[in-house]
């Protein structure tokens, strides 16, 4: 049996976790089954988001990497003793009493139904969980309203880094620096444009319009009569509520309902002529795969969602939705909204506020039950169009066993802006971020809830070579405002 245990920080210092204790009832479980413990193996993990897709105790078959006889992916049906398999442990919530007969369950049935499945295993960027995601944004205002709170409440601090005024006002400085360089040559634009994707409720912009005055009244520059800021969303809520809160920048700003993976499908016309596309906190909420490298072998990680057995009995019994019916309730749900579920199923949602419930107590009880599928080739995997997985080569063969985020969202949205830049330009993104593929070894980078949508920490390295490959340079460097953030500034531009 191979134990793999991350080094998190909580293994250290005086409130360290006791690590012996916290197995000892997870290895008895394993022992009392009729396991062949040599082709298991366990990997623990502190899982830093208190609200995420995982139990205590998961267990991921790993498929064999030939196909069996008569054809098909040979570990579908067979049972846990025919095929390796990964326990997975939350060493957050495994030290308890519980966690024996927790792993045993989660042994038992690792290879069958858990709960309500709301859908067939496929590769996780295509789950529902990314249906949720996209129906908070779409229906924040019923979710706010329901919930009391704000989603900028759910990032740490509660507030976005990118609303930092020093950090703003740095930005913002060394953009003048360009701009004056290229006017004393003749070679600045009339029209400098800057694009914010990812909009928020639109103080993020309002922190850089307004300190964007202050410096170009101090400097004397007159550039703020030539700047045109571009506001992008795909929530067309969230940008409404952004333009009221820009109102008195409104002679400057315009803004864009889009999918930030595909910029360029409403932006073409401006190729080759924005100064600075700014981003924050959206590349760690579209949608990504995972990949690992086991045993020498890659693997593409799929799963499929489901509702564990209490969250299944409480949605019924509150809502008196049938226990057949409940998977496509939930769909219907990420299908139409709350608004047009309740105009559909009256019985069960009388009002609206009831059908915001039914989607808050779901999103809170979804789990991830995950599996490991060999892939067929690196260079025959697409990561986004135009990039193939064989990018992911020297991330996965550095050594030993991984398992990392491909960002296939983000990795599309990066290489759609590219081509928007000016030859000056640069690409500014506040996230949390993986600046070394060793930190996948080390911790747990997600997926977790925040609030009502999905977070996963993005992949560095990756961004580095692709956009190496397109002739930019990639550099990240902590958020320098504020202590004690895992926010990182990346920063590509066209390489000298």
């Amino acid at each position: 049996m191979l134990v793999d245990v991350r080094p998190t920080a909580r293994l250290r210092g005086e409130k360290a976790i006791d690590v012996t204790a916290a197995l000892r009832p997870v290895i008895d479980a394993l022992c009392a089954e009729t396991l062949d413990l040599s082709r298991v193996r366990v990997v623990c993990d502190w899982i830093q988001y208190r609200h995420n897709f995982r139990d205590a105790v998961d267990v991921r078959p790993i498929l064999p990497t030939r196909r069996a006889e008569g054809g098909g992916n040979g570990a579908r049906g067979r049972p846990i003793g025919g095929v390796d398999v990964e326990v997975a442990v939350d060493l957050r919530r495994a030290d308890g009493p519980e966690i024996a007969r927790i792993a045993a369950t989660a042994i038992a049935d690792s290879d069958g139904d858990r709960g309500v499945v709301l859908e067939p295993y496929a590769p996780i960027s295509e789950s529902c969980i990314w249906d949720f995601n996209r129906l908070y944004w779409q229906a924040l205002d019923r979710w706010e309203t329901a919930t009391g709170r704000k989603y900028e409440s759910a990032l740490p601090g509660g507030t976005s880094d990118a609303r930092n005024v020093t950090g703003v006002r740095e930005l913002i400085t060394d953009l003048f620096a360009s701009w004056d360089r290229l006017a004393e040559r003749n070679a600045l634009p009339d029209e400098l444009y800057v694009i914010e994707l990812g909009v928020g409720n639109g103080h993020q912009a309002q922190t850089f319009l307004d300190t964007f005055m202050l410096i170009d009244a101090e400097l004397g520059r007159q550039y703020h009569r030539r700047l045109h800021y571009l506001m992008c969303d795909y929530s067309a809520h969230v940008l409404e509520q952004a333009r009221a809160t820009v109102a008195a920048h409104r002679d400057r700003v315009s803004s864009f309902v889009l999918d930030a993976t595909r910029p360029t499908t409403a932006l073409a016309f401006l190729k080759f002529k924005v100064f600075l596309v700014y981003v924050s906190n959206v590349y760690d909420n579209l949608p990504t795969d995972e990949v690992a490298r086991l045993g020498g072998h890659d693997y593409l990680v799929e799963s499929r969602a489901y509702l564990p057995e209490p969250a299944a009995d409480e949605l019924t019994g509150e809502f008196g939705v049938e226990r057949a019916d409940l998977a496509e309730t939930v769909i219907r749900l990420l299908r139409l909204g709350p608004v047009l579920l309740g105009e559909t199923m009256p019985a069960s949602f009388p009002d609206v506020d009831a059908a915001v419930r039914f989607w808050e107590v779901a999103w809170e009880a979804v789990r991830l039950q995950e599996r490991y599928a060999p892939m067929a080739g690196l260079d025959l995997y697409a990561v986004a169009p135009g990039v193939t997985g064989e990018l992911l080569r020297p991330l996965l063969e550095a050594g030993g066993d991984v398992r990392m985020h491909v960002n296939n969202g983000a990795i599309a949205s990066f290489v759609d802006t590219l081509p928007l830049l000016h030859p000056y330009g640069r690409l500014c993104c506040h996230d949390i971020i993986v600046t070394d593929a060793h930190q996948y070894r080390t911790g747990f980078l997600g997926p977790g809830k925040y609030d009502g949508s999905v977070v996963n920490w993005v992949n560095g390295p990756l961004l580095t070579h692709v956009g190496r490959r397109k002739g930019f340079d990639v550099e990240f460097e902590p958020f320098a405002h504020r202590e004690g953030t895992n926010i990182v500034t990346m920063t590509a531009r066209v390489r000298d």
